[in-house]
């Protein structure tokens, strides 16, 4: 990390001191025009008009200011037997040089070498950008003792276990779980999220974000590079270095432009004799515009995708999604959020609701499942004074058992506490009947029913949103893959518009899913929490990881990681695919086009060396800015509300079931 730091500082002073060499080049050039005018030759020696001797000085010292790095950079691209456009421009200007022509050389030098500088700016402004991440996080922390005092350390000195306090303003130092205080973090540079998210004890924070509000504790539980911020920024460096498969095949067939282009130029100065001629064409047919025609693409939307926390391991990756033809959805934690809440309350006859959920609450009050924090949850919000509970007892899988005021309560499932003598008969009849997709417990107290909770994990309210989308974009093949119970399964699919659901499976059984897909022809992404997902995140021609902010399976397995859990920044993927692949595609025909033209009214004469130099240089910044144009693709998307696991129950607008009793 400290290397590429100290790198991007050589890279950008190399392009700062060639900046202004060319500028100094550019006014000698320039000057030389001036000179040319102020000293007009109105002398004649034996007839012959006498050259203007102060211009062809400055425009000699300025040209070859401006040529030497060219023909540097020529001659070693020669002895490294990598063929460049700088070949070309070189040998364009030691031809004007050859021939007097030292203007001529100046000015195609100074506007080639504007163009590199666009070229090279570019690249050096997005690794400026990415290192601006690391300066998120700051270099100084409060580690608390101890004996409960403070000390200041740098933080890439922090270890796994030690306790910071941050207070408000203050950049968090490092990935934890905040053990004492609760704040409002603005993570907008981790999940692409606008809006800042609300954090209590025992909520993960991330390094580099920015903590709002509250002054907080927080137990380290990675430091530096193995941030979650720290990975971000080697997932960006590692997409820009790689290319896509059309930058590849451009590659292939570089090494035979040149020798083309020479052979070309030979003809036409042979024919014609007129070395402007062939200075003009070497100029026009410099392929600045089809070299930046895909990287400036390519770090646009890298850029684009980065912004709303969607971050791509190689730039390949944003030509596979634009193929997509079917796409495999894991059901927890990617189209439901992966939490369950109380949605349905069963009381048996003359038992209160209130009764139901404090008797329950009471028990499930010394348990960490998540089961037991969704009904606690419920006793909560309804505000129920909860009672003493003892004996407790937790049975994987199955239920709790305790007592409640000295009385033996059980929770659980159906056949479990009828296993343990409980009599249901209270509840028989079909009103009493559990519905499908709804996960029940049932409460007994002191031998009696008092009736069940029913519970389901809430699917995503933007994540119908997402799948009609990408429907739209002709995406048919949707399918939902679940260990959950089919009659849960059914109804999230349903509530999705899925086109096909499969329940029960183990990992190996989602793999053979997408394989089998593959061979019928599709190409596959798999969704899911790159958790019990990762072999099939990896057998996918694209692995998408969802809420990968945080883990490690997720950043490892998967080629695409969004680092928030809204479903929206799926479409937002393909849609932002297609419009890479169609804006590349746009520079390519631009340049070929340009060059074609560009030789053909070379060849009658219609263009000068000076006006091939300025159209090349026009014709390449019309390609970076034709590119620039895809940063700003996904603004529409509107900032997804990021909650936390309390906040989650009912509302009645979110359109899901309310919490409501039946009795």
């Amino acid at each position: 990390m400290e290397h590429d730091r100290l790198s991007l500082q050589v890279e950008t002073g190399r392009a700062t001191t060639q900046l202004i060499a060319t500028l100094v080049g550019g006014v000698l050039v320039l000057a030389s025009f001036v000179a040319r005018w102020v000293y007009a030759d109105t002398t004649a020696l034996h007839g012959e008009q006498v050259t203007n001797f102060y211009a062809d000085l400055l425009a000699a010292i300025g040209a070859l200011l401006l040529a030497v790095p060219l023909w540097v950079h020529a001659f070693e691209c020669l002895l490294s037997g990598h063929m460049h456009m700088d070949e070309l421009v070189g040998l364009a200007i030691l031809a004007a040089f050859v021939t007097g022509e030292y203007q001529t050389a100046g000015v195609v030098a100074f506007f080639l070498l504007l163009s590199n500088l666009i070229e090279s700016r570019t690249a050096l402004g997005a690794r400026a950008a990415i290192q601006g991440l690391m300066r998120l996080t700051p270099t100084k922390a409060r580690r608390l003792r101890e004996d409960g005092s403070e000390e200041e350390v740098e933080a890439h000195n922090l270890r796994p276990g030690d306790i910071v306090i941050v207070r408000p303003g203050d950049n968090i130092p490092a990935d934890g779980v905040i053990v004492k205080g609760s704040s409002t973090i603005n993570e907008a540079n981790i999940t692409g999220e606008s809006l800042p998210a609300e954090k209590g004890e025992g909520d993960e924070v991330f390094g580099g974000t920015s903590n709002v509000t509250g002054a907080i504790h927080i137990r380290v539980a990675k430091a530096g590079a193995d941030t979650t911020l720290g990975r971000v920024q080697d997932l960006i460096l590692d997409a820009e270095r790689s290319k896509i498969p059309l930058m590849r095949l451009i590659d292939q067939y570089a090494a035979w432009y040149t020798p083309i282009t020479l052979m070309i130029a030979g003809v036409l100065w042979f024919f014609t004799r007129d070395m402007n001629k062939t200075i003009s064409l070497l100029v026009i047919a410099c392929p600045c515009e089809l070299i930046l025609a895909t990287p400036t693409a390519v770090v646009a939307a890298l850029s684009a995708a980065a912004r709303l926390g969607v971050y791509i391991k190689e730039a390949s990756n944003i030509e596979w999604a634009r193929k997509l033809t079917a796409i495999v959805l894991d059901k927890t934690g990617t189209l439901t959020t992966g939490e369950l809440a109380v949605t349905r309350l069963m009381p048996a006859p003359d038992v209160d609701p209130a009764e139901l959920v404090t008797v329950a609450a009471s028990l499930e009050k010394l348990s960490t499942h998540p089961v037991a924090r969704a009904i606690r949850s419920v006793a909560e919000k309804a505000r129920i004074q909860l009672h003493d509970a003892g004996d407790f007892e937790e049975v994987s899988g199955k239920g709790v058992r305790g007592k409640v005021d000295g009385r033996n309560v059980l929770v659980g499932r159906r056949t479990w506490v009828t296993e343990q003598g409980a009599d249901l008969t209270n509840l028989a009849g079909e009103k009493y009947q559990e519905p499908e997709g709804l996960s029940t417990l049932y409460v007994v107290y002191d031998g009696r029913c008092l009736g069940w909770i029913g519970l389901e994990d809430r699917t995503r309210p933007e994540a119908r949103q997402a799948l009609d989308e990408l429907r739209q974009m002709g995406i048919h093949e949707l399918i939902m893959v679940t260990g959950d119970r089919w009659s849960v399964a059914r109804r999230v699919a349903k509530e999705m518009g899925c086109s096909d659901v499969q329940a029960e499976v183990l990992p190996q059984d989602k793999l053979a899913l997408v394989h089998a897909l593959k061979k019928r022809g599709h190409t596959v992404a798999v969704v899911g929490d790159g958790v019990n997902d990762a072999p099939a995140l990896a057998a996918g021609n694209l692995g998408i990881a969802m809420g990968a902010a945080g883990s490690d399976v997720a950043m490892n397995s998967a080629s695409v990681a969004l680092m928030s859990s809204d479903l929206r920044r799926l479409p937002f993927l393909v849609g932002l695919s297609r419009a890479t692949t169609r804006i590349i595609w746009q520079n390519l025909i631009f340049g070929v086009t340009y060059i074609l033209l560009g030789e053909i009214l070379v060849a009658f004469g219609l263009i000068t060396p000076m006006m091939a130099a300025m159209l090349h240089t026009l014709a390449s910044a019309i390609v970076v800015f034709n590119s620039a144009r895809i940063v700003r693709y996904g603004e529409h998307i509107a900032a997804h509300v990021p909650q936390r696991h309390e906040d989650q129950l009912p509302p009645e607008e979110s359109g899901h079931v309310a919490l409501q009793p039946v009795g």
